[in-house]
């Protein structure tokens, strides 16, 4: 796993850094029955580029075991996809993230509304050791 299997992008404003950073805070997989929400993806700020970057990449890249699987590929592609659609960032190579793709009933999107009625769950923390 290296830097160049992550989505590039690139930001309009500096300042879309942390509207990004929070909108992936509501952005993963869902568990209902205590209204859990697992962050998928994050962004990474690396020698000035942007990446939206599933989890599991960061384990990888810090050396950690990691078991990113195709459908973690896809929903770090179908995240990144939208990110741009809203026009938050803009992806460098398209083609990077046309295939594999998941379906949007896969990725749980929680409202800005409601993030104080669920539990946001990280599961990676950029910049923080342990």
């Amino acid at each position: 796993m290296n830097i160049n299997d992550m989505v590039e992008v690139t930001l309009k404003e500096d300042d879309d850094f942390l509207k990004v950073k929070e909108t992936l805070t509501r952005i993963g997989v869902a568990s209902k029955k205590d209204n859990t929400l697992f962050q998928s993806c994050h962004i990474l700020h690396k020698r000035g580029h942007y990446y939206i970057t599933h989890f599991k990449e960061l384990f990888a890249l810090d050396g950690k075991p990691s078991n990113f699987s195709e459908g973690d590929k896809a929903r770090r592609n179908t995240i990144a996809n939208l990110l741009d659609e809203w026009g938050l960032v803009s992806v460098v190579n398209k083609d990077q993230t046309e295939n594999p793709t998941a379906p949007l009933n896969q990725i749980k999107i929680l409202p800005y509304s409601l993030k104080n009625d669920w539990n946001l769950v990280t599961k990676y923390n950029i910049g923080q050791k342990k």
